[in-house]
């Protein structure tokens, strides 16, 4: 059952509406559920269907789509040798079938590109020299390395350039569809749970199927990492591997990102990693932000040139602080209940799914039609201006004269926002106020899981947002 992806789905059925031959690209992270989308939106009526091998030389690559070919219903006589020739099988193929619009899948298009293939040729010449000329194809490719198929297919330079008819990046679920898919399984877990899963795993479909029925959120981690048969034990060094060819690099970049919480800057990066502050260094950082594990951002009242680049990826940031070092206990994360190290981990975590769901706070707060920047704060102490330094990690710079300084306060149930909370949202106001001589009127808002105890020094909150809250449904 096909859950949430009503855009993403309305793209795929529109193509088969059009009156011209349709070239869709859908790209994005391993598990995020390209395939299934695909599978479940056109229920299986494919005129031809095929998937890459993994770590296959161009030979057995060819055999493979021959084979499909052969599934398909294709009598081939003489198996191709080269790409140019198993594309011309596929052209006859089409002419003979009878379906009213020829849908063509071919899966994991990344791998078939071996070395000196001629692959992306022999497709150029399929899509501009015949496909695109009729009027009942729709091509679909699809893959998971995504720095490869924004390389090779988004961004072509050569023979592809703009020729795609549309695209998808299909993004992990929201906080909502996470919900939606496990009720849809008949799962029974409440907003607080789901938010603290999420927190853990972020938003990727594949990692939610693992949840199992009458488990509670910690007895699921465990069996998710750190039980002996764990599934997902070994899901780090498959990841990044899936996305990028050469994974190294990216993965020193992220697990340099991942020690520091503010993030660190392009000089910074460089120096830390070692690694070129080049155009090596910018293709790394573009496409890790393409694939959702990385925002870059400004600070309020700075330069771009003074971005920021900061780890986002929640599953890669539970990685470094809990499964880097292996336990070899199979109740790791029940033992970590109430410890020092998981609350810190929570307030770092809730943090990063606030930023992950941006739109939802500004619909709270009523302001999703007004122009809005996004940005964070960070300040040093000033001995001449008398301030002290402060951390601001969601600045909401709006168009209609107002800044929302968005304070995240993980907590098991309502928040109390003490003396000692009122005297450091005091010091950052004042802090952004002198850094920016901004003349906009600042609103402080408290995120929080359970809302606001009311008390002596709540005067200053002037919005609250809760858990509950993050679930809105995005129209």
């Amino acid at each position: 059952m096909l859950v949430a992806r009503e855009k993403e789905k309305r793209v795929l059925l529109d193509a088969l509406k059009a009156e011209e031959a349709q070239f869709i690209a859908v790209y994005g992270r391993r598990r995020v559920g390209k395939t299934y989308l695909i599978r479940q939106t056109y229920d299986g009526q494919f005129t031809f269907e095929h998937s890459g091998l993994a770590n296959a030389d161009r030979k057995n690559q060819i055999h493979a789509f021959a084979a499909s070919l052969k599934r398909s219903g294709l009598k081939v006589n003489k198996e191709p040798t080269n790409w140019l020739d198993a594309f011309e099988l596929l052209k006859d193929l089409v002419e003979k079938s009878k379906n009213k619009k020829k849908i063509l899948f071919i899966d994991e298009l990344s791998w078939m590109d071996t070395q000196r293939s001629g692959l992306l040729i022999a497709l150029e010449n399929f899509w501009n020299g015949w496909a695109s000329a009729r009027k009942d194809v729709v091509l679909i490719v699809c893959a998971s390395a995504t720095s490869w198929m924004l390389d090779k297919i988004i961004h072509n330079k050569g023979g592809l350039y703009n020729r795609l008819t549309g695209q998808i990046y299909l993004k992990p679920f929201k906080l909502y569809e996470c919900e939606e898919y496990l009720k849809s399984r008949n799962i029974i877990m409440e907003r607080y749970d789901i938010l603290e899963m999420y927190m853990a795993i972020g938003g990727v479909p594949f990692y939610w199927t693992y949840i199992k029925k009458g488990l509670s959120v910690a007895q699921n981690i465990d069996a998710m990492f750190f039980a002996d048969d764990a599934p997902m034990k070994d899901e780090f060094k498959y990841l990044y591997a899936s996305l990028f060819r050469n994974p190294q690099n990216y993965i020193t970049v992220v697990n340099a990102l991942g020690k520091k919480k503010i993030g660190l800057t392009r000089n910074e990066i460089s120096e830390v990693t070692k690694l070129p502050n080049s155009g090596f260094l910018t293709k790394i950082l573009d496409e890790l932000i393409s694939c959702g594990f990385i925002r870059k951002y400004t600070m309020f009242g700075k330069k771009t040139k003074d971005a920021i680049y900061q780890l986002t990826d929640q599953y890669s940031l539970f990685y470094f602080q809990f499964l880097q070092k292996k336990s070899t206990d199979e109740h790791f994360w029940t033992i970590q209940l109430d410890t020092s190290t998981r609350n810190a981990w929570c307030g770092n975590a809730f943090e990063r799914v606030c930023l992950d769901h941006v739109s939802e706070i500004k619909a709270k707060l009523g302001i999703s039609g007004v122009l809005t920047e996004t940005h964070s704060w960070i300040s040093k102490p000033d001995a001449i201006k008398k301030t002290k330094g402060a951390q601001i990690d969601l600045v909401l710079a709006r168009k209609d004269r107002i800044i929302n300084l968005c304070e995240m306060k993980y907590s098991f149930g309502k928040y109390t926002f003490t003396k000692k909370d009122a005297d450091s949202l005091l010091n950052k106001i004042a802090a952004i106020k002198n850094a920016s001589e901004t003349k906009c009127s600042i609103h402080p808002v408290l995120v929080t899981p359970y809302g606001l105890t009311e008390g002596v020094n709540t005067g200053l909150i002037q919005a609250v947002i809760k858990a509950e809250d993050l679930f809105v449904k995005m129209v």
